[in-house]
């Protein structure tokens, strides 16, 4: 393909590329808006993790996970809520996010919820039909407006389960 300038050259078109990893289940930023959310994100997550996994703050809970890469120990904020045997988390900004990938790589983590460490197993993609239940509906309200219909599934440990040993191996 190729256009002409106003001289009569012929100026090569590239067709427009898709991206990689086309948004699906995730809220669609722009690199400049992504950078504004970094830069929140590092005054608030320290604030916020003071707060999250206690008995009186339900909405959201403390993930602790590691790196996949560099087994670096993590604490992220999540919202969260307790579904069956586990707990339910929005993947809010799609499979891409550092959280979902590590847990998925390590295949455990511990999650800090009602005041109290849980141990959860077997990251598994739900569809929001399975998960929604486990939100009060202003919380369904808001995830359907921002399009969240993938939730990573975490199953409790057994008592007494411990990870095998490795890079990954303490959360």
């Amino acid at each position: 393909m190729s256009t002409e300038t106003s001289t009569g050259q012929p100026v090569p078109v590239r067709p427009a590329m898709p991206h990689p990893h086309p948004a699906r289940n995730a809220i669609s930023l722009s690199p400049r808006a992504r950078r504004v959310i970094r830069r929140v994100a590092r005054f608030v997550n320290p604030l916020v993790l003071r707060i999250g996994g206690r008995r009186w703050m339900p909405i959201v809970g403390i993930l602790h996970h590691r790196g996949r890469r560099t087994g670096r120990a993590y604490a992220t904020p999540v919202g969260i809520r307790p579904l069956g045997d586990g707990f339910a988390i929005p993947r809010t900004f799609g499979p891409s996010s550092a959280w979902s990938q590590n847990v998925a790589a390590a295949g455990w983590a511990v999650v800090t919820w009602g005041g109290a460490d849980h141990t959860v197993l077997q990251p598994e993609v739900v569809a929001a039909a399975t998960a929604m239940p486990a939100f009060p509906r202003y919380e369904r309200l808001a995830l359907r407006l921002l399009g969240i219909d993938e939730f990573l599934l975490l199953h409790r440990a057994p008592a007494g389960w411990r990870p095998a040993a490795g890079p990954a191996a303490s959360a």
